[in-house]
């Protein structure tokens, strides 16, 4: 036993002799190497006063700098719609002192990984694989995950014109089946930005698509870009994560990253209001569709008062005006207007007057009623609803056998006593939501799914990517495991307790709400604009200045389409990267729009008035 653990004493002490000696010899070429701006890319002495365009803002490296007036007056100069960040800044305090009424401590941690103990993971990726960004479909997918992750966007050309910048770097995850971008990260190398006698890199803008059913999308994009900056020589990597983030942290734990005392500072802006604002007395406990619109208040500088979290009511005072709002339903949206939508039945009367295509549908008040029989025979698929109610509860699609109808009509009555029974329309579920008589979002929403990895049983499959969902949703969405789910598995000769194969994809549940685990993917730039104008025809014929539109479509891009429902209160926060809760506080007070809204042209790609 003494003789094994001598060796691997040696083992170990010759491993560090062997780092050592590594180091010694890199920095010893360091002295030889060409200045920054050479054509080799490599980095030469030590700059001063850097500060990197990353698009969204700066990265000011503190320790690049003189002193800290000379930090504070780069801070100054952010520009517009920015959020510059001024990192390793040494003496926090002092440097809060000389602008306390213009910057502030950002209440983040820094994490650091040795990269000369960092091992790579022997798992690869399953069903998506990483690489560098390599085109402006790619920055543009990037963005659309920035504004559904709440970060500050960038404009596509800027990732294009840096694609070949080598103190930067930009990777991406992709869908192998889709070729959709859901994920990415962005690493500095400091050695070929300004020398860095440190040797150091640091990650930034870690972001997964929420709509993302693979695991492990983000551990993937963190081990790469640190496998990339260890090949490079780095001696370490670092990153900024808010200290609330308790689900990164714990990846960032696992990876084998410590904390270290590194701080930031940043200025006080818009961007930046909620993380030094004295606080809002019940808003943690907001749901993400409250949220959204009481983030965008408060940048216009719009009171808020959160009168009952946990349902979701807030209200709004600016210039002298008070509307109290539930959501996205605001004291705008008459009584009359809210009745309509909360009676399905009522709305497709309505609608259907206005003059928009609508399904077969009947009313029935209990499974055994004769007429159930009869629609199911004339219409071979069917869709079971309750008369009332919202987030998809009793709701069952694709229904083909009596038994299974009646099952659901069972389920229904449930929610609503009284049920709907509706004729099947085959294709794709499209939300359109409507504000002040104008589209401002459209989007396609899916069913969930799950991947097969040829281990796991459905029944796991399906927990794993409810926990995502629900992370992702900050608890809004999960998936059910109830009849419809097992129905639904059914059909495609599957039950819980199947071993999916690696790579095989299946649908779990055949409602695409959200609220039961659906996904969300915006279509407005493509739109048909017949849809646009039957959705703000149903608007208008329900006199409803806020409202969400369901149609069932064929295709987004083509004409055709059949009227589902009507949502009083849609939920905005799913519409990235439209602005849906800008257009909603402009429709509530339209003098606190930023002036260069004002100049701007009103409305947006697809948008009807």
């Amino acid at each position: 036993m003494a003789k094994k653990q001598m060796a691997e004493a040696r083992r170990q002490n010759g491993n560090a002799e062997r780092a050592l000696g590594h180091r010694l010899k890199r920095l010893r070429n360091e002295s030889q190497k060409p200045p920054i701006g050479h054509p080799s890319g490599e980095p030469g002495p030590t700059r001063s006063s850097v500060a990197l365009d990353c698009g969204w803002g700066r990265l000011i490296f503190s320790q690049t700098y003189a002193d800290n007036p000379s930090i504070v007056e780069a801070l100054a100069d952010e520009g517009d719609k920015r959020r510059d960040i001024a990192f390793y800044v040494r003496d926090p305090h002092v440097l809060l002192a000389l602008a306390p009424q213009e910057t502030f401590l950002d209440p983040s941690h820094t994490y650091r990984l040795d990269l000369s103990t960092y091992r790579p993971s022997r798992r690869k990726p399953q069903s998506f694989f990483i690489r560098r960004l390599t085109s402006e479909a790619d920055a543009e997918a990037v963005n659309v995950i920035y504004s559904a992750r709440n970060m500050v966007t960038v404009s596509p050309e800027f990732f294009w014109a840096n694609r070949d910048n080598r103190s930067i770097t930009y990777f991406v995850a992709e869908d192998e089946s889709s070729g959709d971008v859901i994920g990415t990260v962005t690493g500095v190398d400091h050695q070929r930005l300004f020398g860095d006698p440190e040797h150091g890199s640091s990650l930034w803008c870690l972001a997964v698509d929420p709509q993302c059913r693979h695991p492990g999308v983000g551990e993937m994009l963190v081990r790469r870009l640190a496998e990339h900056f260890q090949a490079r020589g780095a001696a370490f990597m670092d990153l900024s994560v808010m200290h609330d983030n308790d689900q990164a942290i714990a990846l960032y734990d696992k990876l084998g990253f410590r904390r270290v005392p590194i701080f930031a500072v940043k200025r006080k802006n818009p961007i930046n209001e909620r993380l030094f604002a004295g606080p809002i007395e019940g808003y943690d406990r907001l749901n993400p569709y409250a949220r959204i619109i009481v983030d965008e208040a408060r940048r216009r500088g719009v009171q808020v008062e959160v009168t009952d979290a946990e349902g979701g009511f807030f209200r709004l005072a600016y210039g002298g005006r008070s509307v109290h709002c539930r959501e996205s339903l605001s004291e705008m949206t008459s009584g009359v207007a809210v009745s309509i939508c909360d009676d399905k039945a009522v709305t497709r009367r309505v609608v259907e007057h206005a003059g928009l295509k609508v399904p077969d549908q009947i009313s029935v008040e209990s499974a055994d009623d004769p007429a159930v029989e009869s629609f199911l025979k004339d219409h071979g698929t069917v869709v079971v609803k309750p008369a009332r109610g919202e987030q998809g509860r009793g709701v069952s699609v694709g229904l083909e056998t009596l038994e299974d109808t009646r099952k659901a009509i069972a389920a229904a009555r449930e929610v609503s006593n009284r049920v709907l029974l509706e004729a099947c329309f085959d294709g794709e579920d499209l939300r359109l939501v409507v504000i002040d008589y104008r589209l401002v979002a459209a989007a396609v929403r899916r069913p969930p799914s799950v991947v097969g990895d040829g281990d796991s049983d459905i029944r796991s499959l399906i927990e794993r990517q409810s926990r995502r969902r629900s992370a992702a949703t900050g608890g809004e969405s999960t998936i059910p495991v109830d009849e419809d789910a097992i129905r639904c598995l059914a059909g495609q000769d599957c039950t819980l307790e199947t071993v999916l194969e690696a790579g095989r994809e299946i649908v779990v549940r055949k409602t695409a709400n959200l609220h039961t685990g659906g996904s969300i993917h915006d279509v407005t730039g493509i739109v048909h604009p017949r849809l646009v104008d039957a959705a703000c025809a149903a608007a208008r014929a329900i006199k409803i200045p806020v409202v969400g539109i369901d149609f069932m479509v064929k295709k987004p891009t083509e004409p055709d389409y059949v009227f589902i429902e009507a949502n009083e209160r849609p939920g905005l926060a799913n519409h990235e990267p439209q602005p849906t809760a800008e257009r909603f506080v402009d429709l509530l007070f339209p003098h606190s729009k930023p002036i260069h809204a004002h100049s701007s042209p009103s409305g947006r790609q697809g948008a009807r008035a």
